[in-house]
């Protein structure tokens, strides 16, 4: 059955424009718990600029669901996942200057940086979790590594459903739900984990959830932004709702 990850960075965010303790990201775990999410993720950045050290560690103490951890491959947050142990760790690539996550990781072209770090997260029993594009060479890739899970970036599909008219029937929109479905069942057949995320929203999460295999869809922003007007609780069982609808 299809799981969602609630991403709950931008919780933070807000607490960070103000520098003060509200509102806390632990909370905001607790009500997507209440509204029926499956997993948090948090993106501890290199910046800090959301998601703070204590705010790992205080998940980790006191989220009852799965607990997934954004990293950038270096040493720094290779320690601090060994040491928190969360469920999976996420590898994703990081930029300074980006406002999000622009793409995914260049597994081929780095395979020796990567490969001792994929080592030492599952040597600590951490799933480890790698942030890709739906591209076949990366993939083949991320089992050759070891990667146990492949989150196929949704964004291409995203902005694709936004410039078309939020249309699923349209070409260029149904090209980029049929390379995210290509991509989920090469990640089966190598018997790694399907998930996908990003720029997933009210609007536009149905065509992917219905693709069959996908795993868990990981959503933030959009779900940050409908607590602002409904509470954390409702955005995630309307999420959720919206997902196992596809799904069926």
């Amino acid at each position: 059955m299809i799981e969602l990850g609630v991403n709950i960075d931008h919780v933070a965010t807000l607490r960070e424009a103000r520098k003060t303790f509200d509102p806390d990201p632990i909370w905001a775990a607790v009500e997507a718990h209440l509204g029926g999410a499956d997993g948090i993720t948090v993106h501890l950045r290199e910046d800090r600029r959301h998601i703070q050290d204590a705010d790992v560690r205080r998940l980790r103490d006191h989220t009852q669901i799965k607990l997934n951890l954004e990293m950038a491959a270096t040493d720094e947050m290779v320690a601090m996942a060994c040491d928190v142990r969360p469920e999976m760790a996420m590898l994703v690539p990081e930029g300074r200057q980006e406002v999000t996550t622009e793409g995914g990781l260049n597994l081929v072209a780095e395979r020796q940086h990567f490969s001792p770090m994929i080592e030492r997260l599952r040597a600590s029993g951490i799933i480890v979790s790698a942030f890709v594009d739906a591209d076949m060479e990366q993939i083949e890739c991320a089992a050759e590594l070891g990667i146990e899970v492949c989150e196929v970036h949704t964004g291409p599909y995203a902005h694709a459903f936004h410039a078309h008219g939020r249309d699923p029937d349209r070409p260029a929109v149904r090209a980029e739900i049929e390379k995210i479905r290509a991509a989920g069942s090469l990640i089966q057949s190598l018997g790694m984990r399907f998930n996908a995320g990003h720029a997933l929203n009210y609007f536009n999460v149905q065509p992917v959830a219905a693709i069959p295999g996908v795993r868990e869809l990981h959503i933030g922003h959009a779900i940050v932004s409908r607590s602002v007007f409904v509470g954390m609780r409702q955005a995630v069982q309307e999420m959720k709702r919206l997902m196992r609808e596809a799904a069926r």
